[in-house]
């Protein structure tokens, strides 16, 4: 983590999938049984895993070549939404040190940003005790556009009253260091993610190796120093 930042940090706005929570498993099930629906092959865990990021339309476009058809496009979307309903807490759940951190921080302004659905990102977050700890919680479908515009990072801040500079996006991907930049946010990674970053084209300001890391940094930093050091 960097000292640049201890203490300077007045708001959190975190990414969902490959951040607060390891929904890897989930969603690679989901996209496998959407291809085994429609008579493709499935793909390897990984590969699936790196299609994540961009919101629900795109991870299904990827995992069909890339140019589906319309039609099979919205064929398949509408089932792996259905079936990812269904089965999206079989094996999710929040990453290690992430229920601690928010509950350290609680106070401190937070929000999450994801290019997930917004209602199903509300009833994962809520089945899994974390919803409370945010003011807002938007989806991909909450803006008229997704990350890595900072529409929704924008319209955030605003609501909470925090400058740019004050605030940190906290997410896996280089989508969300894209919308940190685009917006005059913070960026902060965490090492632990499965969303596609190309560390030489997209830096962040931050790396965190746990989510804990982030307590430091928050306008409460003299208490954080206290434990953390």
């Amino acid at each position: 983590m960097s000292e640049t930042f201890r203490g300077s940090v007045k708001a959190l706005v975190f990414d969902l999938d490959g951040t607060l929570i390891d929904s890897k498993r989930d969603l690679v099930q989901s996209v496998n049984a959407t291809l085994r629906e429609l008579g493709r092959a499935e793909l390897p865990e990984d590969l699936v895993a790196s299609y994540v990021g961009s919101g629900a339309p795109i991870l299904i476009s990827r995992a069909l070549g890339g140019t589906p058809a319309p039609e099979e496009l919205q064929n398949a979307l509408k089932f792996f939404l259905a079936h990812y309903e269904i089965h999206k807490l079989d094996f999710t759940r929040e990453y290690p040190g992430v229920r601690a951190t928010l509950q350290w921080l609680r106070g401190v302004p937070m929000a999450v940003l994801t290019n997930k659905p917004v209602n199903i990102s509300v009833r994962i977050l809520e089945e899994l005790e974390l919803a409370e700890f945010f003011r807002c919680i938007y989806g991909g479908n909450s803006f008229a556009t997704k990350k890595p515009d900072p529409l929704g990072a924008n319209t955030i801040l605003d609501e909470l009253g925090i400058a740019r500079e004050r605030a940190a996006m906290v997410g896996d991907s280089e989508v969300d260091v894209q919308t940190a930049r685009n917006a005059g946010m913070i960026s902060a990674i965490v090492n632990f993610g499965f969303g596609t970053h190309d560390r030489q084209a997209h830096p962040a300001d931050i790396y965190l190796d746990w989510m804990e890391e982030l307590v430091p940094l928050v306008w409460n930093g003299a208490t954080a120093k206290r434990r953390f050091s």
